[in-house]
């Protein structure tokens, strides 16, 4: 594919459309308009990209995430970090906070800087929009020689992959707070659209339903993926009366802002109240009480995630590495 294909499809002279994609100078929105869709259509990436990423000359490598102040996606980025580090690449790391469309730009920009590799190392939409939209930024990446790498389940990216067992994790707590004597619980989660969220409460769900124990719809809340948002949730929980002896909430932070609205109501965590949550971020061994939670080894995903986009591909065959939860108890479980 050449610059001149390019531009005889969008109708402008070699020139421009060399100024568009280039970014050299500014150029009429309808003509801009008109190079970008043609060079998206054609799969068409600039020589200078096409050879950096063959020789493997471009250093930089593009880390894409929800929020990097989240204690998840820092534990991540930080393995990322390290193994980058070791390789002599330089990291870009962008925080989405949890915007499609602001992901799917940062993709865009990326490919414009001449990325050698792309990693998304936040939670995957279940939105076709968004799988769209960033499979075309993908596709002729890829062609190009890019190498893109992911965390958690991107259902419909045929990239290689680091998936945490974010399902088994959840029916593994399920089970432990079965085991513990609880039989009423309530889940605060996150936004359903993302399959992390999906994933955990399904597993969670599945396996209280083996246990004969329904988690009733008005003992699910839906908030942020923040401490605030775990605070603004459990409140809604209590206004909504609160039946559980368990609450789970779908991440270590949430059930941080958990525990401090238990605590302004003058509930005991876990006297009154279970709590427990997923991850195992550093933070929660440090709590009073300490967390119960589903411990993954985040910062061996940033490692090995970064290790899949330095590895020569497969054709066409994406590659998955799998990473199990432990559920670790601590004291704020207990019998109900």
């Amino acid at each position: 594919m050449t610059l001149e294909v390019v531009a005889r499809s969008a109708g402008v002279s070699q020139a421009t459309a060399s100024r568009v994609l280039n970014g050299t100078a500014r150029v009429r929105e309808d003509l801009r308009q008109r190079v970008v869709a043609a060079a998206d259509l054609l799969g068409y990436i600039p020589n200078a990209h096409a050879q950096a990423l063959a020789s493997a000359s471009s250093r930089l490598v593009g880390v894409i995430c929800h929020d990097v102040a989240d204690p998840y996606f820092a534990a991540i980025a930080g393995g990322v970090m390290r193994a980058a580090a070791e390789h002599d690449l330089l990291m870009m790391l962008a925080s989405t906070f949890r915007d499609p469309a602001r992901e799917i730009a940062y993709v865009s920009a990326l490919r414009a800087q001449q990325a050698r590799a792309i990693l998304l190392i936040s939670s995957g939409f279940q939105d076709r929009a968004w799988e769209r939209a960033m499979n075309t930024e993908l596709e002729p990446y890829l062609r190009g020689g890019g190498r893109v790498a992911v965390v958690s389940r991107h259902r419909t990216l045929r990239v290689d992959t680091v998936l945490p067992e974010n399902r088994a994790g959840g029916a593994a707590l399920a089970r432990a707070m079965l085991g513990l004597g609880h039989r009423d619980f309530a889940v605060l989660s996150g936004p359903r659209a993302l399959t992390t969220v999906s994933d955990r409460l399904g597993g969670f769900r599945d396996a209280l339903a083996e246990a004969g124990v329904e988690l009733s719809p008005d003992q699910v809340v839906e908030g942020a993926f923040t401490r605030d948002g775990g605070y603004d949730a459990c409140a809604e929980l209590l206004q909504r009366g609160l039946r559980a002896t368990c609450v789970f909430a779908i991440t270590d932070v949430m059930a941080i802002g958990a525990l401090a609205a238990l605590r302004d109501q003058g509930l005991r965590v876990p006297a009154d109240v279970s709590l427990a949550g997923f991850d195992d971020i550093p933070i929660v061994r440090d709590l009073s009480p300490p967390l119960t939670t589903v411990a993954l080894p985040l910062a061996e995903m940033g490692q090995a995630v970064m290790a899949l986009a330095l590895r020569e591909p497969r054709g066409r065959r994406s590659r998955v590495t799998r990473f199990g939860g432990e559920v670790v108890l601590r004291a704020s479980t207990g019998p109900p």
